[in-house]
């Protein structure tokens, strides 16, 4: 063969697989992530419930992964993977390739699963402490599955033609790069959902609505989930262009920029609170989510640093005021900040702004509100359903002992458990 005949088609392979190398990396990322979610909810719980923190979101993780293969991947995308290895992997001399070559359309399925595994590790934290194990691995496989894909298809593959109904009605289509609302608010709303359903933990609040503290069990291990999901961000921001051709480094810097304004105004408006400090980083995150890819740096700024403000207010209010026992606030720093960061898109976006341009502030408002209320709507179905069925909650007196005794038979140090008695 011509040296110069096959050139093109070796530069074609070799930006395949890089693809399939930047895809697979920010797969990576986002998986670690979980070990964020998990350690965050550890650090944050009774040390009689930090083994069930562990267990519940590995074990989510392994039922979204089997849920989303077989039927969430399908309801989004229309995709399933019910052919041979050698079509799987786009090998050469495939008869009628319907998958990308060198497994591209495998490890995109392994990059928006790490998504959609999102959604049960978010709930998790706030239903932690008092949540029935079985129960909430159904609802995962139910979510996962259905609840969740259903949306991500509307948004990110434009079914049901309601993108392009958003873009006749308002001049440009519903934006979120990478998930404030897809995920992070869903995932959020969801949560409240759940927690409506199961109630307080016992003894959190007097008869007469009195809060009792139920302080973190570390703040070490609090600060190290955050850390994680931190550097993982980066994964789920930058690498959401699923392609070296599409991605940008002005996401890399607003993830940065928002990120530190979150920081910086939990600092201020929880009065130096590390809880609050650990958390206004990922405030920030999960608002910038949507707009990284069009917005200026000072705009994720202000967008991350509002959200810091809104996690704070909204938690102590959450806990005080409404009385809604939401353990790691994730309604507050999932739902409300990812609400706040799918309109900020739209907002920040602007070129009157500094902003790439390209949205529309009305159809980031429709766009939000109708994700944040069919996930709200979606929560109390699964759980309310569930409640009914087969329970959802630990009967008191396995929840005065804790989960992991209760449900895994194990403390978090069981040698200086046995050692004690």
């Amino acid at each position: 063969m011509n040296p110069v005949e096959s050139a093109p088609a070796a530069l074609t392979g070799a930006m395949s697989g890089g693809d399939v190398f930047f895809i697979l990396m920010g797969a990576i990322l986002v998986f670690a992530m979980h070990g964020g979610f998990a350690f965050l909810e550890v650090g944050t719980v009774r040390h009689k419930n930090q083994v069930n923190a562990l267990v519940k979101i590995l074990v989510d993780f392994a039922v979204s992964t089997v849920a989303y293969f077989f039927i969430g991947y399908m309801v989004a995308y229309g995709m399933n993977f019910f052919a041979s290895a050698h079509e799987l992997s786009g090998a050469a001399g495939s008869l009628a390739p319907r998958y990308a070559p060198q497994g591209k359309d495998l490890v995109k399925f392994f990059f928006l699963l790490t998504f959609a595994a999102a959604i049960p590790a978010i709930i998790s934290g706030g239903i932690a402490e008092r949540a029935r194990f079985w129960p909430q691995v159904g609802a995962t496989a139910i979510l996962v599955s259905l609840v969740y894909p259903f949306f991500e298809g509307i948004v990110w593959n434009g079914n049901l033609g309601i993108q392009d109904w958003m873009t006749a009605a308002f001049g440009a289509p519903f934006h979120d790069f990478a998930g404030s609302i897809v995920v992070h608010a869903v995932g959020g709303w969801i949560a409240l959902g759940a927690v409506l359903m199961l109630g307080a933990r016992s003894g959190r609040y007097s008869r007469s609505g009195k809060l009792h503290a139920f302080p973190p069990s570390s703040i070490p291990w609090l600060a190290l989930g955050s850390w994680m999901l931190c550097v993982g961000w980066f994964g789920f921001n930058v690498m959401s262009a699923q392609s070296l051709e599409g991605v940008s480094g002005l996401v890399a810097m607003n993830s940065l920029m928002a990120m530190a304004g979150g920081i910086l105004a939990a600092l201020v408006a929880g009065r130096n609170d590390p809880g609050f400090v650990h958390n206004g980083a990922l405030a920030g995150l999960v608002a910038v989510c949507a707009g990284s890819d069009i917005m200026h740096p000072v705009g994720a700024l202000v967008v991350g640093g509002v959200a810091g403000a809104i996690f704070v207010v909204m938690f102590e209010a959450c806990q005080d005021r409404f009385r809604i026992d939401d353990v790691l606030g994730v309604w507050p720093l999932h739902g409300l900040c990812g609400l706040w960061g799918g309109v900020a898109a739209g907002v920040f976006g602007l070129e009157q702004l500094g902003g790439m341009g390209g949205v529309s502030v009305m159809a980031q408002l429709v766009g939000s509100l109708a994700g944040a209320a069919y996930a709200f709507a979606a929560g109390l179905a699964v759980y309310a359903g569930l409640r009914t069925t087969v329970g959802i909650r630990l009967d008191p007196e396995a929840e005065h002992r804790g989960a992991d005794l209760s449900v895994h038979m194990i403390g978090a140090n069981p040698e200086q458990e046995v050692g004690a008695r």
